[in-house]
């Protein structure tokens, strides 16, 4: 009987937590990061980096397990740090760098740690993404432009086609549009970080630039009036978002 409620159990969350990461996993070499989201102790940011630029450069230099590092300067966890690990997929944590490596950050990155937020695994929506431009170049855009959003319960079915909306108006538009969407991978609650989309920018002056017109564009793919109704039905899909500005921390990475 226990044997059969956890099997019960095990079937009813695959079936709850599949929506997304089907959506972002329908490709045997999929796109995934392992972003962990961190406050350093300020009393000791001297330190903190110089162990935590070390660590990265000597693990996390290469391949499957290059890590990143990004200053979050705007929005609600401004001051804080992401961590971020990859492109990978789940069978690399299987060879992911072990003994001295977890030595190393326990004693001296962990130290200088004031708190760990979070620790996630988002993947890239490949299809939907316009990201062909950006792959290997961090430092060519080092400014990055994140939405995060938490998806209503009612109105999820309205989530691909809402997507494949803003995807196709991005790529139509003239220039480079270089635009990510990503799906965390496991539920978070009432952290409400349900998907996150990316804008790549080379630097500020971009943010004071008009790029091209958003709403122009999709009405010349979907017609006259119908970014009204885009608008409703981004209303009705997300419960909440908010939006940060990440910053490239090249001093700390590992490349």
């Amino acid at each position: 009987m226990f044997k059969k409620c956890i099997a019960s159990i095990t079937m009813l969350v695959m079936i709850l937590g599949i929506s997304i990461q089907s959506e972002a996993q329908e490709s045997k070499d999929y796109q995934m990061w392992q972003n962990v989201m961190l406050t350093p102790d300020y009393t000791n940011l001297k330190v903190f980096g110089e162990n935590m630029r070390k660590h990265n450069q000597t693990y996390h230099s290469e391949g499957n397990f290059n890590a990143y590092v990004y200053n979050i300067t705007t929005g609600p966890n401004a001051g804080s740090m992401i961590w971020q690990m990859g492109p990978m997929m789940y069978k690399h944590n299987d060879s992911r760098p072990e003994g001295a490596h977890d030595i190393d950050w326990r004693d001296n990155v962990m130290p200088y740690v004031k708190k760990i937020h979070t620790v996630e695994y988002w993947s890239q929506d490949d299809e939907l993404s316009n990201t062909s431009m950006v792959r290997g170049e961090s430092v060519k855009y080092p400014i990055l432009f994140v939405r995060m959003m938490e998806l209503a319960d009612d109105h999820q079915y309205l989530r691909k086609d809402f997507f494949s909306k803003v995807s196709a108006t991005i790529k139509s538009m003239p220039g480079e549009n270089p635009w990510g969407l990503y799906y965390n991978n496991f539920l978070q609650g009432d952290l409400g970080r349900h998907i996150a989309t990316v804008g790549f920018n080379k630097n500020w002056t971009e943010f004071d630039e008009d790029g091209p017109n958003f709403k122009e564009a999709f009405e010349k793919l979907y017609g006259k009036n119908s970014f009204q109704r885009f608008l409703d039905a981004r209303d009705d899909l997300f419960k909440n978002t908010f939006d940060e500005i990440w910053v490239y921390n090249k001093n700390l990475s590992g490349d």
